[in-house]
């Protein structure tokens, strides 16, 4: 598998705060990649320095993606500043209407592309953000925290878009959750940062591992769960029904 981005021994301080310590992480194309930690463990500084926005003073950073789509865990809009959901999608490149219009479709959002980006909600400017990842047709998707202000429906139906567009694309995708109980069930490798990497490997095995449940105990919210979500119906932004499969498969919600 090509590796689209690769970081060896990378460290980063910030004043007399280490903030990234031999950290080594990599993502191949085809894989998704859960990035995982308590606040504060540097996960969205490793995204940075991982992208570029960041120089770290130790280690080498090696991309190997041509195209990157990026999701940031926050986005800050004046508001006083008019914009539309159109526009905010082609703000640092343009698109066709036809590409335009699949990116929202993909996240259902289609509706709101002449909206203000000022109206929408949470829940809707997460989808159009991560939309507007889409649309850079990238091979690797670097999307820090994609599921929040998302309730757990819409939260497992943002990681079922993620691996069907990683199935359909064969894009590497490094993903950073905020949520240490639920994994994405299509995970290749979890990586559990503090500062160092704690412990990597698959689900099933990091929420074995002693580091791990030193860190967030064998109990309680802090649990490593992978999240398989099969359900009947697709929901809207605002949640609710929009579609009806209960005739085509069964319902079920498994924590595994």
């Amino acid at each position: 598998m090509t590796t689209l981005l690769s970081l060896d021994h990378v460290g980063l301080t910030r004043g007399a705060k280490r903030i990234l310590d031999h950290v080594d992480l990599t993502v191949s194309a085809g894989e998704i990649v859960t990035l995982i930690g308590p606040n504060g463990a540097g996960k969205s500084s490793l995204v940075k320095v991982a992208l570029g926005l960041e120089t770290p003073d130790q280690g080498t950073v090696t991309r190997g993606a041509k195209r990157i789509g990026y999701l940031p865990q926050r986005f800050a809009l004046d508001p006083a500043l008019p914009l539309s959901v159109r526009r905010l999608m082609t703000l640092t490149a343009a698109a066709p209407e036809d590409k335009l219009r699949a990116a929202l479709a993909e996240l259902s959002v289609t509706s709101l592309i002449d909206a203000s980006v000022h109206t929408l909600s949470g829940g809707e400017l997460q989808r159009v953000m991560l939309a507007r990842a889409l649309l850079r047709e990238a091979d690797l998707l670097v999307l820090d925290e994609p599921t929040q202000n998302l309730d757990i429906n819409g939260a497992v139906e943002c990681y079922q878009i993620i691996q069907r567009i990683r199935d359909r694309t064969g894009c590497g995708v490094l993903l950073v959750s905020h949520d240490l109980s639920i994994v994405m069930a299509a995970t290749t490798r979890v990586y559990c940062l503090n500062g160092h990497v704690c412990c990597s490997g698959h689900p099933d095995d990091v929420s074995r591992d002693p580091e791990f449940l030193r860190m967030f105990g064998p109990t309680g919210a802090g649990t490593l769960a992978v999240y398989t979500h099969h359900h009947d119906h697709e929901h809207a932004p605002d949640g609710h029904v929009v579609h009806d499969h209960k005739h085509d498969h069964p319902h079920g919600h498994t924590h595994g």
